[in-house]
């Protein structure tokens, strides 16, 4: 009989029988629910009722067409082996898993082929959960959901209208309802601004309120793609100026658009940041993205007007020598004259007769730049005088008003002072313009241009003689005093961009009256559910036209955008909202409706939230336990789901004031690609290795290390891996290449390394001659009771760190010990087996039931180590003379310091030659150092 058809041999097919056999039961038997306080998902029966939580998630996937590659799963197993340990050391383990599912990729596959998104969402989902099942993972699928389906967007609509209907109280630093800020106009406890608020009309009370929502409409600059036919947040545009998705060019347009209010959460959304467990690259990036200055408000007046600037460096304000606006900005028609005024440099005319000449095409070349052309660090500042002087305010100095591209609108205020002595950006600019340069702080001897460091303030009246920050308190309070300006804190951040031009998305629960403005929905309408709809795709479009109008796919859904609804004051027409929510929405809250993800009459139940994601202690932020996922999520869905949260937080929905207490980002998973001669990529699972070289059938290609994609035909995917080794041996694989925080590279060929660990361990308890176990009840011999004990102490210190490799090198340790020893020890295999649990869960499980158990060992403690065991028999001390070593003495742990000096000295008696030494240094346990 060959071992191909040795039916007791640990093969990929024997592995694949046990595997699928283990996931029914699993299955069937609801092996990994957990349970609830309260509720339809409570269990008082259920072996972890009543035990300490932990709450784990996963980064929830997009579900794609083309399924998962190995790369995929890398974090989701990472995830199944901690929970499935922690599970076994007596916690009650939430670990759910749901699904991304709103999106462009559907979206654009519908325009293409006319599938709905619904149709190929589903068969994606159906496909992910599969694939995942396969793989082992114990997740509690009754908490599993997509983001499509319309019992989750029903809530989430509902958060919408919760920020809808709320605003940011400065004082309190908090949202409240809207309700009460119209109660505090009412009653005249917070004064209307301008005309009071019993004087105000009806109309006017109502766009007073709209002013103040956390969720507002706005006509503003936004980033206006029209190759996908939507607008874009800031967050998903790259450095360059183009779509993060297609690569598609992004242009500057002003359109009425749904904004949030999260620049009101700036200082919150910095500061919680030092309450979470994070990595701090990504808490550093957050700061960053979040760009949070202190400095001042500073209004130079203008023809009756004045231009408002926001600078970090007012102490610098007598050095103001010109003004730049964004061409986009509002005041710049109102301020240009019909003549250049005299006195006006030829090299700030731009060429052109008059003012509104030179502004009118400069305006029209800045508009057909990226922002990423208008801002480049390299780029030659241009720019052209508008005609207009404004009045720096501290000196009554004229100064010449400009307009330049690399001022943005969309940024502070879009308008800056510049003082060339100490900006490089400045003096650049200045030099080029023939602009003066004012130096207001004392530079070293010898600087020329700019000079950015610290010194003493000169060259600024009342302020000459003073440091930086003396500086900046003084001029602040006199801006202050004189109405000229105040101190202000800015931020990089910009307002939430949250409308899409887009079908595939969920609805806004919003309808427009006559007048035009927004009348939210009443929660018993919800949810607003997406029509069917014969085009998905937006109107045709020019993909490199900024100039391009967007229709969206709802909007030519007449009958549905048309609405007949009573919402109080008898039956009336309104107009729905044809834009739909960004993909963010959904996944900015998911994590809890894992908590009670079939609750119709709330969010989720006070109860089950508390115990699931409550704070632990005072000043403890609460949130998931343990959050998994990849790095590049760390500027927009971990701020936007921080964000939301805290409105929550705020109106009293949720106990914890952030959603993720602990992140983890997984590294990433690379492989090989090759190329033939001509620069074409080959199919990386045709290439074969001979000699150190590599060839594509007869032809030798070249190998390079990329990311595994379609577009380096380099994929492998879990499928494959489950069927040519079994799920086990790909889990144990993925675990043991590295630390789950680095990437790493693939290699297939490396993965028989795992199978054959895992076959030593069948073999430790089942003869592949016969099919009998082999265990038995004598004893383990006292060394190998030792490592035994060694690797259980080591393995609970590793998982308990997410050190997975190392964990599964020392059951590699444990099952080569034990493999050559005549008897095969229970009192080693059953703890062994319960280790190698969480990382291959089928064999495991497979085992210990031919260990005599039945029922399944997800709940069995977890072994622990014998502290008497973890105690060396002996300690090696090296024995230095003069600082060399020179012997090695070995003596029992608990040996007295002066019986060790003696051992010592007679182990370096012949290095001693006679000489007598002038200090002997026993460093407990270490070594020991002789000094002659």
């Amino acid at each position: 009989m060959s071992e191909t058809e040795n039916p007791f041999r640990y093969t990929a097919a024997l592995a694949g029988e046990i595997e699928l056999r283990w996931q029914r039961y699993w299955a069937e038997n609801g092996t990994f629910h957990a349970p609830n306080p309260v509720g339809e998902l409570a269990d008082p029966d259920h072996p972890r009722a009543g035990a300490p939580k932990l709450h784990v998630q996963d980064m929830f996937p997009y579900p794609s067409g083309a399924g998962l590659h190995v790369g995929h799963p890398l974090g989701y197993i990472g995830t199944d082996c901690y929970t499935r340990y922690q599970r076994m050391a007596g916690y009650n383990v939430l670990h759910p898993m749901g699904f991304d599912a709103f999106g462009l990729p559907a979206e654009q596959y519908a325009v293409q082929t006319g599938t709905h998104p619904a149709v190929t969402t589903a068969a994606n989902v159906e496909r992910y959960r599969q694939q995942l099942r396969r793989l082992g993972l114990a997740y509690d699928e009754r908490r599993s959901f997509a983001t499509t389906d319309p019992e989750y967007y029903r809530w989430t609509q509902w958060i919408f209208l919760q920020v809808f209907n709320s605003w940011f109280d400065p004082e309190l630093k908090k949202a409240r309802p809207i309700s009460e800020l119209i109660t505090e106009f009412e009653t005249g406890v917070r004064p209307a601004p301008g005309t009071p608020w019993k004087d105000l009309s009806p109309q006017a009370r109502r766009r007073l309120i709209d002013d103040h929502r956390l969720a507002y409409v706005s006509e503003a600059p936004v980033n206006w793609c029209p190759g996908l036919g939507t607008v874009l947040a800031n967050e998903e545009v790259t450095p360059e100026g183009r779509s993060e998705r297609g690569n598609f060019p992004v242009f500057k347009r002003s359109l009425k658009q749904w904004m949030m209010r999260i620049t009101a959460y700036g200082d919150r959304l910095v500061e919680d940041l030092d309450t979470l467990d994070w990595p701090e690259p990504v808490k550093l990036m957050q700061r960053n993205w979040i760009g949070r200055s202190q400095g001042a408000h500073v209004d130079f007046p203008i023809d009756g007007s004045h231009i408002r600037v926001f600078t970090t460096r007012p102490d610098t304000l007598f050095g103001a020598t010109y003004m730049v606006l964004a061409p986009e900005h509002e005041l710049v028609e109102s301020i240009v004259p019909a003549a250049w005024p005299e006195g006006t440099k030829d090299v700030w005319t731009g060429g052109h007769a008059t003012p509104a000449e030179a502004v009118a095409a400069y305006r029209a070349a800045a508009a057909a730049k990226t922002e990423e052309e208008r801002t480049a660090d390299g780029k030659v500042k241009t720019g052209v005088f508008t005609g207009a002087y404004a009045i720096n305010p501290v000196n009554d100095a004229r100064v010449p008003v400009f307009i330049a591209d690399y001022v943005l609108a969309g940024y502070g205020t879009g308008a800056i002072m510049a003082v060339p002595a100490h900006d490089e950006r400045d003096f650049d600019f200045a030099t080029a313009f023939d602009l003066p340069v004012v130096r207001t702080i004392e530079a070293p001897e010898g600087v020329e241009g700019a000079y950015t460091g610290d010194g003493v303030v000169i060259n600024s009246g009342f302020l000459n003689g003073l440091g930086k920050d003396e500086a900046k308190a003084a001029i602040i309070a006199w801006l202050q005093e004189h109405d000229k300006g105040a101190g202000a804190t800015t931020y990089r951040l910009r307002d939430w961009l949250f409308s899409r031009q887009r079908y595939w998305g969920e609805p806004f629960p919003i309808v427009y009256d006559e007048s035009g403005l927004p009348v939210a929905l009443p929660e018993s309408m919800l949810p607003v559910e997406l029509p069917d709809v014969d085009d998905f795709s937006p109107r045709t479009f020019d993909p490199d036209d900024a100039d391009t109008e967007p229709e969206t796919p709802l909007s030519r859904k007449k009958d549905w955008v048309q609405v007949e609804l009573d919402l109080g004051d008898g039956p009336k027409t309104y107009t729905r909202e044809t834009n739909t929510m960004p993909q963010w929405a959904g996944s900015c809250w998911y994590e809890l409706r894992y908590l009670d993800p079939h609750n119709e009459q709330a969010l989720v139940d006070p109860e089950n939230e508390q115990y699931w994601m409550g704070p632990r202690k005072a000043g403890d932020c609460g949130g998931v336990d343990l959050y998994v996922g990849g790095v590049e999520h760390a500027v927009l869905h971990l701020l936007y789901a921080r964000f939301w949260h805290k409105v929550l937080y705020d109106l009293g929905h949720v106990s914890s004031f952030e959603p993720f207490r602990k992140l983890f980002n997984q590294g990433y998973i690379q492989a090989y690609a090759f190329r033939d001669a001509r620069g074409v990529i080959v199919p990386a699972e045709e290439v074969v290795e001979r000699d150190g070289r590599w060839y594509y059938g007869d032809q030798q290609v070249t190998r390079e290390y990329g990311k595994m994609g379609k577009s380096l035909k380099n994929v492998v995917t879990p499928d494959e891996m489950c069927e040519q080794y079994g799920a086990d041996t790909f889990r144990v694989y993925e675990m043991a290449m590295g630390p789950l925080d680095v990437s790493r590279p693939w290699d297939t060929r490396a993965v028989v390394g795992s199978q054959r660990f895992l076959q030593r361990v069948w073999r430790l308890v089942v003869d592949e001659e016969t099919g009998a176990d082999r265990v038995t009840d004598e004893p383990l011999d006292p060394k190998s009771r030792k490592v035994l004990h060694r690797v259980i102490a080591g393995v609970r210190e590793d998982m308990d760190e997410l050190r997975f490799n190392t964990a599964i090198a020392k059951l590699i340790e444990l099952t080569n010990t034990l493999t050559p020893l005549p008897v095969v020890s229970r009192e080693a295999v059953e703890p062994l087996v319960l280790m190698l649990s969480p990382f291959a869960p089928h064999l495991a499980e497979e085992l210990w039931g031919r260990l005599g158990h039945e029922g399944t060992l997800a709940y069995v403690d977890f072994p622990q180590a014998d502290p008497a065991q973890l105690v060396a028999d002996s300690v090696t001390y090296p024995v230095q003379v003069n600082g060399k070593v020179r012997g090695r003495v070995e003596v029992a742990p608990d040996t007295a310091e002066a019986d060790v000096r003696e051992a010592a000295l007679a182990a370096v008696a012949e290095a001693l030659a006679g000489r007598e030494p002038k200090k002997v240094i026993v460093v407990k346990g270490r070594l020991v150092s002789v000094v002659v």
